[in-house]
């Protein structure tokens, strides 16, 4: 089954990804609820009493501050009115979008103020370099997560996944059909990148695939780096960061990203069409975590429990998006079927980056990817 694939493969990645949890560390601000319970110090809605004694709890709060959420990726619009309709808790949505980087720096510099950011949606290699920053939690439906997509006792847990693409505008550029036709004159000015890969696990797994493409793997990436360089030496590298603002007015009529943002521009865009190039399919997930200084804990802590119920894993299949519950979820009757069974297939064993490689890679784009792209 093309499910059971997918989430095999990405498994095969995510068991190198053994990491110690670390505890939330002492916070100076009260934390402790109407019900004398310390919510940043939960590790499960049974420390709150259960999901209703959580749900009161994260009211009282009243906020939830979230960061790097565009509300076309992966539907997050759609989560986060729906998460405040069904709980009456206003959302903060700030630099909706910003790179996985952004987050963690916006963290740093918001310590301790009711400004900081109280969740994280990471790429990999981010959010690899800064559990430290993580509380642990584990939500109700922890147990139907397989083990390769979560730490041990939750300090992350992986959300959803996609696979890397190329999506373009078939009104405005030729069909595309490989990453080699990119160099084309046709492609002139029209290519960009979303993201700057030493920050945005998106444009990281981009350049991954172009690596993979041209005869580099997941051990050596340079490849991918040399493609952009040449890309660019041939006119059609577009220093644009795409959303779907510069998708609907043409301004980046080509856009490699994840196959999810491909869906939902094609709900805007008619002629928006989006390949997995065979010779280079790479898949990922992205990482969810808690901010242990987040400024409202329990409101943190129960948008994990949303995210992760059968309602939260479904709205981001509508998204296009692969939920990691998915195949729990098909096999228990509640995931929505006709959104699950019209998933593409793709051909190919997926590519995911292991945390070693992700950190090699990651050396090597901090030390080249300005010397190509500047």
């Amino acid at each position: 089954m093309k499910h059971v694939r997918v989430l095999a493969a990405l498994a095969s990645a995510a068991t190198v990804l053994a990491l110690a949890s670390c505890a939330a560390p002492e916070k100076e601000a009260d934390t402790t609820t109407e019900g004398g319970v310390d919510a940043a110090a939960a590790t499960s809605a049974e420390d709150f009493g259960g999901m209703d004694e959580l749900v009161k709890a994260a009211q009282e709060e009243g906020e939830l501050n979230v960061i790097a959420l565009p509300p076309d990726w992966a539907n997050y619009g759609e989560m986060i009115s729906t998460f405040e309709d069904k709980y009456d808790i206003d959302i903060n949505s700030d630099q909706p979008d910003g790179a996985s980087q952004d987050e963690i720096n916006a963290a740093n510099d918001l310590a301790g103020t009711d400004k900081a950011p109280d969740v994280f949606d990471l790429g990999q290699s981010v959010a690899l370099a800064n559990t430290d920053m993580f509380a642990p939690y584990q939500v109700e439906t922890f147990d139907e997560i397989p083990s390769e997509f979560k730490d041990a006792d939750g300090a992350w847990v992986n959300d959803y996944g996609g696979y890397m693409a190329i999506g373009y505008d078939s009104a405005k550029v030729p069909d595309v059909t490989s990453l080699a036709d990119l160099l084309k004159p046709e492609y002139k000015g029209a290519v960009a990148l979303n993201g700057d890969p030493t920050q945005a696990g998106a444009a990281f797994a981009g350049v991954m695939m172009a690596a993979i493409a041209n005869g580099g793997s997941a051990d050596d990436i340079a490849a991918g780096v040399d493609f952009f360089g040449d890309l660019k030496k041939a006119g059609n590298f577009l220093p644009v960061d795409p959303d779907s603002g510069t998708i609907e007015s043409g301004a980046t009529p080509v856009v490699i990203d994840w196959d999810y943002l491909g869906a939902a521009a094609a709900a805007n865009v008619s002629t928006w069409k989006t390949i997995v190039p065979s010779e280079a399919v790479v898949a990922g997930y992205y990482f969810q975590a808690i901010n242990a200084d987040a400024p409202h804990p329990a409101a943190a802590r129960l948008w994990q429990e949303f995210l992760y119920s059968d309602e939260g894993q479904n709205l981001w299949l509508a998204g296009g998006a692969r939920p990691v519950r998915g195949d729990a979820m098909a096999e228990a009757g509640t995931i929505d079927a006709d959104l699950w069974d019209a998933l593409p297939e793709v051909g190919g064993t997926p590519v995911i980056p292991t945390d070693p490689q992700t950190t090699k890679a990651g050396e090597y784009l901090a030390n080249n990817w300005s010397k190509v792209i500047s």
